[in-house]
């Protein structure tokens, strides 16, 4: 990216989760690391401004279409390519110094949100949890069927957040603990808090 601002985009309605097939899942990919030698406020803000350095370019590339370059505010838009027929734009819905979160827009193959978050570890001092989670269903019945049946965008997904916690860990300094988790939840698995964020 280079300037001050980018190209604007037309406004699109969003997706939200309740609008999509009934295939509701609550997806989380998470890496916890201590003693980063990159403080936490700087990691955040990192990922924030430059969050196409942490995805994997031969499987995910994110390209600013509205707002700032050297800020990350309510309104600014993304276009994520993902490898294959994934391509989508999604908006920034909230922002704050602990994370941020995208709403899915019309023509994305997935209809809900994204969250980003970097949290201090419950138990381990100078310790952090970096979390990327999902809660979306598929924007019809012929992405469900290539992304849950067919397996094709679901690969291709946890392929890409994985590599963006790695590229997280390895920017912070850091020493991993343990491995990256992965979780999914189907909609009848959920809390019923859980459930009542996508309606």
């Amino acid at each position: 990216m280079t300037g001050e601002s980018v190209r604007p985009e037309e406004h699109k309605d969003k997706q939200t989760a309740s609008s999509g097939a009934n295939n509701l899942l609550e997806r989380r990919y998470w890496v916890e690391f201590q003693n980063p030698t990159l403080p936490a406020p700087e990691l955040m803000r990192d990922i924030k401004l430059k969050i196409e350095h942490y995805s994997p370019g031969l499987l995910a590339n994110f390209e600013k279409t509205v707002g700032e370059e050297r800020e990350l505010r309510v309104g600014d838009q993304f276009c994520i390519r993902i490898l294959g027929p994934w391509n989508g734009d999604v908006r920034v819905t909230d922002v704050d110094d602990h994370s941020f979160t995208f709403e899915t827009l019309k023509g994305h193959p997935e209809a809900g949100t994204i969250c980003f978050s970097l949290t201090p570890h419950e138990y381990f001092a100078d310790a952090w949890h970096f979390e990327i989670r999902s809660l979306a269903a598929s924007r019809d019945g012929l992405v469900a069927f290539t992304y849950d049946t067919l397996g094709v965008g679901k690969k291709m997904q946890e392929k890409t957040w994985v590599s963006f916690c790695q590229r997280v860990v390895e920017k912070s300094g850091g020493q991993q603990l343990g491995d990256i988790q992965v979780r999914t939840l189907a909609k009848e698995e959920m809390p019923h808090e859980v459930k009542a964020e996508a309606e």
